[in-house]
């Protein structure tokens, strides 16, 4: 069937801020749907509150409300545009979802002649009602737990005492399996039972018997509007049941799937899918299999875009996203083509030559006191993904993308040794379990105990214990007498130069010409093309391995290399991902060939079709050199990944690599605290008084000199990391010890406090010239709170021309005496109008974004033609539409961890923001934000 011409417009739901549960995937997701339905001349009209998103941008679709996600919102749209034909809620996770139901029993899509595509409400009814989708399941043969659904407190007391403990609690209509525990006695039980029945928006909970310990793997589906099915990708969690797939290490393919049982497997999928309705799109089915007898029982259905269809898209090269809208508007899968190798059909299952392991990243750190037990409720802020030629490599490819400081999974001298420990952490997941099991191995302990206290799947177990037997071979031998075949095999597993350093007991440095000049043993590059390599790609889409043919073929023309930000946390989120499309964008304008480089499943940045060539590698220095290597780019764009891009500038500085735009010198200046400030005192900018320090002593000796209270604030961290406010010798010296602990022979700064100060930032671009500054926001929480966990107001609200004029100064003194080049961000505190500045990032900050929808004006685009020297800042027209006032909205995630208390301080706890528009001061949303301004001050 072609597509329905009577759609001519189009309204897109977005998700959201980002919060734990639902985060950058479904700005992957709109982004490619808004792109794919303007391909077929509709007109797309996106609503989302989150600023940080590319989805929010102009260069996405043809109108953008950045409006709350409620049914007052898309009256107001629908009234703007009475033109839309229909909805698309299915690319917005649960948020969008939720609000679409919400319309539709309003009567508000029936009132305005809207009608919803690529969902059946009945469908979603079913999936998300778990006693509806009980019933369903056992009609059509598919086995599920033995359980029931309770809506009050005694029903479930009822259900339970039938049932029997173990018992797992499924929580109805919620987000990232918030509400969801499984209990193992009667008290547990009843806490649970009464936190799910408070979570379900519709007080209902399911509780059922449990199968913890049994695997869990999950199929990702593609259905069109006849039935036509294909299976994009089977997945197999490495934990076994119990741990929420979202906290799951997971790996693609299925790695320890019997072919009869898949089968099975792939009929019950396709069984449940026509069951629940009639509805065109991509469709995530989970299950658990026994591993005593492979009984295998459905867990749930999504019929919609997850979080898995992200990683399954990215995993196999097919864009679901894409294919899903277009199925959406009436094509069915067969008329349409793969856009990776523009000559099969969509309805071609994708097949894969090589493995994808995924792993969450989580920060717990952040959440002083919280519970770090993984279960059945969602607690990752993030992930990033490893593809490699055979699990292993995949493994440690994955490991090295994480940003915990470890070099891959073991040899790197960062081992546990304590047994008890060890064992605990077996049998209680957390998010270091995986580098426990190594641990565990490598300590002794036996496969069997490992196996009985983790349930995870031997193979997996095996693969692991493997690794432990190749570096007690490489143990054998120093940098010159390691034998070609060992350096090849450790390589070939996914071994980092520097692990191989570690276990050979010399030089990274030594490690890498060794291989790569003496032995030859040289990365090649592998594409992703969804079909196993038996048709010819389009999409240059590359990963790295170790072997004979290198597919990346290296072109004659002008390249640069942009640096993607890796996992989302606390603290870098996807605002960079938004800066480095913009970026790569902007590039491309300049005739240059796009080079992205980038391990984050979840975002645009890794899109097939974003940069002229993506490399899915791990922002880690030794993938990145060998690129630099084959690609022979004229430099590198660093200050738009965040800190993850940054922190690389000094290696790529060091090895002569040019850094596109601001240079390291100056990069480096910014972070060093002690220098800096000698910067500040040289051009005549006030900041608070201050020193630096390297341990306890120093810092008791300058506090009399400063006085109390003070900021200590270690050197070269994100997001506030180790921020913390002291007020006396006790605190101060129990701080030191703590940071010291964390980030060794780091240099600490003492800051004088300035209490009760207001805080404000400034942005602006500048060409090593001039300066233009791209917005001023005023912070609506007093100093001490992190800048993103505060309100912020663009344009500041309350302070005079003579505190603006200093901050406009101050802004352009450094911006020059740093030789910017790109944008610069800098931070102040005003006491008795005094402008006091605290710090500068010359990168692209957290608060970009939010300005350019603010003042609709494409900032990053104009920052990065002065960063490759293309234009200068007086070639820019700059427009800023200034109407009103922008409201940045910090969003957290506290409900995740109930035993954490909600004070705010200098170290930044926020997962995500939006963005609200007033039109005066006098607005009731501004009022109570900012009588609530001291309400979470903490230290």
């Amino acid at each position: 069937m072609p597509k329905d011409s009577s759609i001519k417009h189009i309204l897109i739901i977005g998700s959201g801020p980002i919060v734990i549960g639902q985060a950058c995937e479904f700005d992957y997701s709109g982004s490619q749907a808004a792109r794919s339905l303007r391909e077929e001349g509709i007109i797309v009209t996106l609503i989302n509150s989150n600023p940080a998103t590319i989805m929010t941008d102009p260069v996405t679709a043809d109108n953008v409300y950045l409006l709350p996600l409620e049914k007052k919102s898309i009256r107001k749209i629908l009234t703007d545009h009475p033109d839309i034909d229909a909805v698309l809620p299915t690319m917005g996770g649960q948020t969008a979802l939720n609000l679409a139901i919400d319309c539709d029993k309003a009567g508000i899509w029936k009132h305005h002649g809207v009608k919803m595509i690529g969902v059946d409400i009945d469908a979603i009814d079913t999936a998300e009602n778990r006693e509806k989708f009980k019933a369903l399941m056992e009609k059509i043969g598919v086995g599920v737990c033995k359980g029931a659904t309770a809506t009050s407190f005694l029903q479930g007391k009822e259900i339970a005492q039938e049932i029997g403990f173990p018992l797992i609690i499924r929580a109805s209509y919620t987000l990232g399996g918030a509400g969801g525990a499984f209990v193992e006695t009667k008290e547990e039980f009843e806490k649970a039972l009464s936190a799910g029945l408070q979570a379900s928006p519709v007080h209902e909970v399911l509780i059922e018997q449990s199968i913890l310990g049994w695997k869990e793997y999950e199929l990702e589906v593609m259905r069109d509007n006849i039935g036509n099915m294909i299976v994009i990708c089977s997945i197999e969690n490495f934990d076994p049941m119990g741990v929420h797939t979202g906290d799951s290490i997971t790996v693609a393919p299925a790695m320890t799937l019997p072919d009869t049982v898949y089968q099975r497997m792939r009929n019950f999928a396709i069984t449940m899918m026509n069951s629940i309705g009639n509805f065109a799109g991509g469709c995530n089915v989970q299950f658990a299999v026994s591993p005593d007898n492979q009984e295998i029982i459905g867990i749930e259905i999504n019929p919609r875009v997850s979080r898995s269809s992200a990683l399954a898209s990215k995993a196999t090269g097919y864009p679901i996203a894409k294919v899903a809208a277009k199925l959406a508007i009436g094509y069915n899968l067969d008329e349409l083509s793969n856009s990776i190798t523009g000559t099969t059909s969509a309805y071609f299952e994708p097949s894969i030559d090589y493995v994808i392991v995924k792993i969450p990243r989580w920060n717990f750190d952040k959440f002083k006191g919280s519970d770090r037990r993984l279960g059945l409720s969602m607690k990752a802020v993030g992930e990033v993904m490893g593809i490699g030629r055979n699990f292993q490599e995949a493994l440690q490819k994955a490991c090295q993308s994480l940003e915990i400081k470890r070099n891959g999974l073991g040899a790197d001298g960062k081992e546990l040794r304590d047994q008890e420990k060890i064992l605990y952490s077996l049998a209680n997941p957390s998010w270091n379990r995986l580098f426990h099991v190594y641990d565990a191995f490598k300590l002794g302990i036996s496969f069997r105990t490992i196996q009985d206290l983790t349930k995870i799947d031997k193979w997996f177990l095996k693969q692991i214990e493997e690794l432990i037997h190749l570096e007690a071979e490489i143990d054998k031998y120093t940098i010159d007498t390691i034998p070609h075949e060992v350096m090849d095999m450790a390589k070939k597993k996914g071994y980092a130069d520097r692990q191989i350093a570690h276990l050979l007991g010399c030089l990274e440095s030594e490690v890498f010409n060794k291989r790569y000049t003496e032995m030859g043993i040289k990365r090649v590059y592998k594409l992703v093309d969804t079909c196993a390599a038996e048709f010819e790609a389009q999409t240059p889409y590359y990963y790295s391995s170790f072997g004979e043919e290198n597919e990346s073929i290296r072109t004659d023309k002008k390249k640069v290399v942009v640096l993607g930000s890796g996992p989302n946390r606390v603290g870098q989120g996807i605002e960079f991902d938004y800066s480095c499309v913009h970026g790569v964008l902007a590039a491309k304008e300049c005739g240059y060939e796009t080079i992205m480089i980038n391990c984050n499943p979840e975002t645009v940045s890794t899109d097939f079709d974003v940069a002229d060539k993506l490399y899915f590698e791990p922002v880690f220095w030794e993938h990145i050199y060998e690129i630099i290597l084959h690609e022979k780019p004229e430099g590198v764009i660093v200050q738009l990944g965040g800190q993850t891009a940054l922190k690389l500038a000094e290696k790529l500085d060091k090895y002569g690599i040019k850094i596109i735009g601001t240079s390291y010198e100056a990069l480096d200046l910014a972070e060093d605290r002690g220098l800096f400030s000698t910067l500040l005192k040289d051009n005549n900018v006030p900041y608070p008084e201050f020193g630096t320090i390297h341990n306890t002593d120093e810092a008791l000796e300058l506090c009399k000199t400063i006085g109390f209270p003070l900021l200590v604030r270690p050197s070269y961290v994100l997001g506030g990391q180790g921020m913390k406010i002291v007020i006396n010798e006790k605190e101060l010296e129990e701080h030191v010890v703590n940071v010291l602990k964390d980030i060794p022979n780091n240099e600490i700064l003492l800051d004088h406090f300035l209490e009760g100060a207001i805080e404000a930032e400034a942005d602006a671009i500048c060409d090593g010239e001039n300066v233009y500054i791209i917005g001023i926001m005023q912070h609506i929480e007093p100093a001490g709170i992190h800048s993103g966990d505060s309100y912020a107001v663009l344009p500041p609200y309350n302070l005079g021309d003579l505190v603006i004029r200093q901050i406009e100064t101050y802004t352009e003194r450094i911006a020059l005496a740093l030789k910017t080049q790109g944008l610069i961000n800098i931070q102040f505190a005003i006491k008795n109008d005094k402008v006091y500045v605290i710090e500068a990032n010359p990168r692209a900050s957290r608060t970009v974004p939010f300005i350019c929808k603010a003042y609709q004006e494409p900032y990053v685009n104009y920052a990065t033609k002065v960063m490759l020297g293309e234009k200068k800042v007086s070639d820019f027209e700059f427009k800023p539409v200034k109407k009103g006032y922008a409201i940045k909205e910090p969003v957290f995630s506290f409900h995740k961890f109930p035993n954490v208390n909600k004070e705010l301080g200098p170290e930044m706890k926020s997962t995500g923001e939006a963005i609200y528009f007033i039109d005066d001061l006098m607005d009731d949303y501004f009022l109570k934000i900012y009588s609530e301004r001291n309400l979470y001050l903490s230290r």
